[in-house]
């Protein structure tokens, strides 16, 4: 308070010149913290020339992914490293519900592994931006980005975009295949649905809450007359569609571009609920190798990346989807807002949990990725 003019000399020097001086601070306050707040302009140099300063910083990085199985993100590695042969990418795949706690532990012991986290607990990265513990950087194409992809100051962005939903075997089903998730219940299928857990992975979990909330209870009090095997892991329906196992899989991703040549369906329903979001990555502030991490975060959104999705979503808004798909984005059956909101509540994320542990029983199995420990790739 000191810095500004008594009330005494206001008076005696004039109301205006005081005005213009109070007004003058707050300008150049506001201005001060937007570009605090702004995260920066977007990223301008290449991918090479990011690989080049990745390679000076030590060529050294370690990205924490969520995922079903070690090998999830195989694909993954192959096309970064066919790309930038000379970093040495350590790629460790857990369930994001133990990566979260992971990092937390190494925060609180100091002892910080991954430099970039790619995870579906969408909770943890506005948490993590509010502690302060996420670099504020915008890759090149974060403008293209769809609006709900990005953090507006580049705490985190979504590098993909995932859909949950059921599939089928298209021999295992032939001409009488299910239509919609209310076709599950019909007794005919009973003993012939796989399904990972609904109170083990909060994207399963979600797009059952949707199943609720569109067919009511008694649609899983009857799924739980079903005989369904259910696992741990969102890639189980969908191992045990393609290994002819089961005819139809429930809760795991997949791909709804039309191909002739797939021994299973993916399936969305026109008025019918499957879920999406964009799985969010952010380079760590106490990363040891920014300059890599920068360098995948550009990686993974470059237009030629995200047109190779698996599943022919893309989440910039410049990609045009394959195989006629609508963006992501624009359907509103995918309830793509509210997984963010449902993440979010915790207090209702285990009210539900434990409403279907009632109906399906308590989850059993290891974890499908295995136990990584608690400083992988370290």
């Amino acid at each position: 308070m000191s810095s500004f003019p008594s009330r005494r000399r206001v008076l005696t020097t004039g109301a205006g010149a005081a005005l213009g001086i109070g007004v003058a601070g707050a300008n150049a306050s506001a201005a001060s913290a937007a570009a605090r707040n702004s995260g920066g302009p977007e990223e301008t140099r290449t991918l090479d020339e990011l690989y080049r300063a990745a390679l000076e910083e030590g060529g050294k990085l370690v990205v924490y992914s969520g995922g079903d199985t070690p090998t999830q993100q195989d694909g993954t590695k192959a096309a970064f490293k066919a790309r930038f042969p000379d970093i040495d990418l350590t790629l460790i795949v857990d369930y994001s519900k133990y990566h979260d706690v992971r990092v937390d532990n190494q925060f609180a012991t100091d002892t910080l592994v991954p430099d970039v986290v790619q995870l579906q607990t969408l909770q943890d990265f506005v948490r993590w931006k509010r502690q302060g513990r996420l670099l504020h950087y915008k890759p090149a194409g974060f403008s293209k980005l769809y609006e709900g992809f990005r953090d507006p100051q580049g705490a985190w962005v979504a590098v993909a975009a995932i859909a949950f939903s059921f599939l089928y075997g298209t021999a295992a089903v032939g001409s009488d295949a299910p239509r919609d998730p209310l076709d599950l219940v019909d007794p005919k299928w009973k003993g012939r649905i796989a399904s990972s857990y609904p109170h083990d992975d909060d994207a399963v979990l979600y797009l059952y809450t949707l199943y609720v909330q569109k067919y009511g209870w008694d649609w899983v009090a009857r799924l739980a007359t079903q005989d369904v095997r259910f696992a741990r892991g969102s890639n189980s329906p969908g191992d045990a569609v393609f290994a002819g196992q089961k005819a139809i899989g429930v809760g795991t991703a997949g791909s709804a571009v039309p191909n002739s040549s797939s021994p299973a369906r993916f399936v969305i329903a026109d008025k019918h609920p499957f879920m999406a979001w964009g799985q969010r990555a952010a380079v760590l502030k106490q990363a040891g190798n920014p300059t890599a991490a920068k360098l995948y975060l550009n990686w993974q959104l470059s237009a030629e990346t995200q047109q190779k999705a698996f599943n022919g979503w893309s989440v910039r808004t410049d990609v045009t989807p394959a195989g006629g798909l609508r963006p992501i984005w624009e359907y509103p059956n995918a309830h793509l807002d509210g997984f963010p909101e449902f993440m979010a509540d915790r207090a209702a994320v285990e009210r539900w949990k434990q409403t279907f542990a009632l109906y399906f029983g308590e989850v059993r199995g290891d974890p499908t990725p295995g136990w990584p420990g608690l400083h992988p790739g370290a």
